[in-house]
């Protein structure tokens, strides 16, 4: 078979939610998109305040690269990345340094339009920029984080976060649930879902034909044979020998301050932790600038930065935008390789690797 030649593909259209408002979401937007070489590879579509996008870009020193439209109006707007440009918001005064009902509003509704694109086909994978919890609250919304409002709006019960940093690729089995209040939560079936979600994502997008999945304990030690809990022998291995049972490899359950260890020396392509901070505190030691959340178990690729919105250094130029970067570029080759999927060739041909290597 020739090789394929990525011009009969069309480029993927990214979508980007800028974020709250008040926050550090178009600095590192307008940085990351600031790279040439990033925005050859796709058409971009960035759903937020245009003048607050330029103020950040006038911080930064960078000439706009970018053309604004009415959000209504992004679709049909010629460019390589347009701003849809939701100005019935006012851009939050310079001194605004906290969460606020109005930055919970503006953020929730660059998201709403961004995912009734993704939805309608309009844009092929949605980068998500940083929001705040609080300000979501405020504003009257019920959601904890994006993982969980997208799998209301879009009505799927199996959803899992991931996080791609460096070499690990680590999904949860909990997410934001308060440590001490798991033990209410502990099932079979949560532990099963990312170990099957993972083994998915790690062939569909990743392209890993057999996937190797090591699955972390929860207790010191993974439990020691009981001495420190059985919850490893009660919830975990079920959980593993049902994955094995549908034809996936996974193992464990292991100590985890071993198996990540062991994950970046090759043994595992993808990791299943018990709880948040077991996940993001390796991911963050060994990329804290560069690691990328994706929502596992959508019907759309959505990637995200993994940082908040650090209100503290907003309107500084100190906002490093490279998860965003990473985010990007991982919803870039994710799209890709559903693109050529669906245009009839095999998404795991080995002369179809990544664009971005670090990835």
């Amino acid at each position: 078979m020739p090789p394929y030649d990525e011009h009969h593909v069309t480029r993927p259209t990214i979508g980007i939610t800028m974020g709250d408002p008040a926050g550090i979401g178009a600095e590192v937007v307008v940085k990351a998109l600031a790279d040439h070489s990033l925005r050859s590879h796709a058409r971009f579509i960035v759903y937020g305040l245009h003048e607050q996008i330029a103020y950040a870009a006038d911080g930064a020193e960078l000439l706009p690269y970018w053309r604004r439209a009415p959000h209504e109006a992004a679709h049909d707007a010629n460019g390589n990345v347009i701003i849809a440009d939701f100005d019935e918001f006012a851009i939050p005064p310079r001194s605004a340094k906290s969460a606020t009902a109005e930055g919970g509003r503006a953020s929730m509704r660059f998201l709403e339009e961004a995912m009734k694109d993704a939805w309608g086909g309009r844009i092929d994978a949605m980068v998500t920029g940083p929001i705040n919890k609080t300000a979501w609250q405020l504003a009257g919304f019920p959601f904890p984080g994006h993982t969980e409002l997208l799998a209301h709006r879009f009505r799927t019960r199996r959803v899992t976060m991931m996080f791609v940093g460096g070499p690990l690729r680590v999904a949860l089995a909990s997410t934001h649930v308060p440590l001490f209040e798991l033990r209410n939560e502990f099932t079979i079936g949560l532990v099963f879902q990312p170990i099957d979600l993972l083994h998915q994502a790690l062939r569909e997008w990743f392209g890993i034909a057999n996937p190797k999945i090591g699955v972390a304990g929860i207790n010191p030690h993974a439990g020691e044979d009981g001495l420190f809990g059985d919850e490893e022998s009660r919830v975990i291995r079920p959980a593993i020998e049902m994955a094995n049972n549908a034809g996936i490899a996974a193992s464990g359950p292991f100590p985890a301050d071993t198996l990540f260890w062991r994950a970046t020396h090759g043994e595992f392509d993808g990791i299943v932790a018990m709880y948040h901070d077991q996940a993001l505190i390796p991911v963050k030691l060994l990329a804290f600038d560069q690691a990328v959340n994706v929502t596992l178990g959508l019907p759309i690729i959505r990637t995200s930065v993994d940082h908040g919105t650090a209100y503290d250094i907003v309107g500084r130029n100190k906002a490093d935008p490279g998860s965003m970067k990473s985010a990007i570029k991982l919803a870039i080759d994710l799209a890709r390789r559903r693109k050529i999927s669906k245009s009839g060739l095999p998404a795991d041909r080995s002369d179809l690797p990544p664009i971005f290597d670090e990835l």
